[in-house]
C-alpha cells in the first residue's frame, strides 16, 4: 500500500508539471524555392503586418499597392538556404524556407486553408476614392468600347465590353441583361485567377480579385432589364498558363454563367488619361 501511495502520489506530480508546461506546438515551414531573374508572390488572407528576412540575400518587399502579397526575390545565384517570417493582420505567423532553384516551378502561392481562398486587397492609402468613382461614372457613360468578351444562360447574358486603366486601377464595364420572363436575384459577382486547366479548383489555385469600388451596384435584374455596372479593381496582369474567371451567380437559382479573360484582352485596354474621361 505505500508503494502504490509513492506511485500515485509520483503520477500527480507529474500531471501538475505537464499542465504547468504543456507541450510545444511547432510551426512548420513552407518550403520555395526563388530566382534572381523571377519574381515569386506570396498571397496571404489577411494584411502584412511585418517581415523578417534571414539574410539580406533574399529581397522582400509588398507589392504596390496591395496589403497581402509579398515579393521575394533572390538577390543573386549564390544564396544559402536561409528563412522568411510574416505575421498577418490576423495575428497569424506563416514561415517559409527560402532555397535558390535556377527556374523554380512556382511563381505564385496562396497561403491559407483548403477553405480559403487567396485574395488580392488594395491598400486604403493607394485609393483615391472620389477620383475611382468619378472614373467609374465616366466609364459606364463611355461610348468606346474594347473586344467584347460574353456569355448567356436561359436569358441571362453576361458582357465585358470595355476594359479601361489609370494609374493603378482596371475599370470593367460589365453589363447583365435579362431577357427572360423571370427576375434574376444576384448572388454573387466575382473576378478571380484559375488555372487555365479545367481541374478541381483548390485555394492554391484561385485567385479572388477583390473590387475597391463597384459602380450603379445592384443585388437583382427584372425581367426584360439592362444593368450596367463598372468594377474598379488593382492593376495586374494574367499569366500564360492562368485566365482571369469572371462569375456571376444566381440567387436560388441555376443561371450561372462564367467567362474567361485572358491576358491579351488585358493588354488592349484603353488608357483613361488625367485630362480626359472616357
Amino acid at each position: 500500500m505505500l508503494i502504490a501511495a509513492i506511485q500515485l502520489l509520483l503520477n500527480l506530480d507529474c500531471l501538475a508539471q505537464a499542465a504547468a508546461n504543456p507541450p510545444l506546438k511547432t510551426i512548420e515551414p513552407y518550403r520555395l524555392a526563388i530566382t534572381e531573374t523571377k519574381t515569386t508572390n506570396i498571397i496571404f488572407p489577411k494584411a502584412i503586418v511585418s517581415v523578417d528576412r534571414g539574410t539580406s540575400d533574399i529581397l522582400v518587399q509588398k507589392a504596390k499597392g496591395v496589403e497581402n502579397i509579398l515579393q521575394v526575390k533572390a538577390a543573386n545565384n549564390k544564396i544559402a538556404e536561409t528563412n522568411v517570417t510574416v505575421v498577418t493582420a490576423d495575428g497569424k505567423l506563416s514561415s517559409f524556407l527560402l532555397s535558390y532553384s535556377l527556374e523554380p516551378s512556382v511563381l505564385n502561392i496562396s497561403v491559407g486553408s483548403a477553405s480559403q481562398t487567396g485574395t488580392i486587397t488594395m491598400s486604403p492609402e493607394s485609393v483615391n476614392q472620389v477620383e475611382v468613382q468619378s472614373l467609374a461614372s465616366s466609364v459606364a457613360a463611355s461610348k468606346r468600347k474594347s473586344p467584347r468578351i460574353r456569355d448567356k444562360n436561359s436569358g441571362v447574358s453576361l458582357k465585358i465590353d470595355g476594359i479601361f486603366i489609370h494609374d493603378e486601377i482596371l475599370y470593367w464595364r460589365i453589363s447583365i441583361a435579362n431577357e427572360s420572363i423571370i427576375g434574376y436575384s444576384i448572388d454573387q459577382l466575382r473576378f478571380f485567377i484559375m488555372d487555365q486547366k479545367k481541374a478541381k479548383r483548390t485555394a492554391s489555385q484561385e485567385i479572388e480579385i477583390s473590387p475597391a469600388y463597384v459602380f450603379n451596384s445592384t443585388h437583382k435584374v427584372a425581367a426584360g432589364d439592362l444593368k450596367t455596372l463598372v468594377f474598379a479593381v488593382p492593376k495586374f496582369t494574367i499569366p500564360d498558363d492562368k485566365i482571369l474567371a469572371v462569375q456571376l451567380m444566381e440567387k436560388n437559382g441555376g443561371r450561372h454563367i462564367e467567362i474567361e479573360v485572358k491576358n491579351r484582352h488585358l493588354m488592349r485596354a484603353i488608357p483613361i488619361e488625367a485630362s480626359k474621361r472616357p
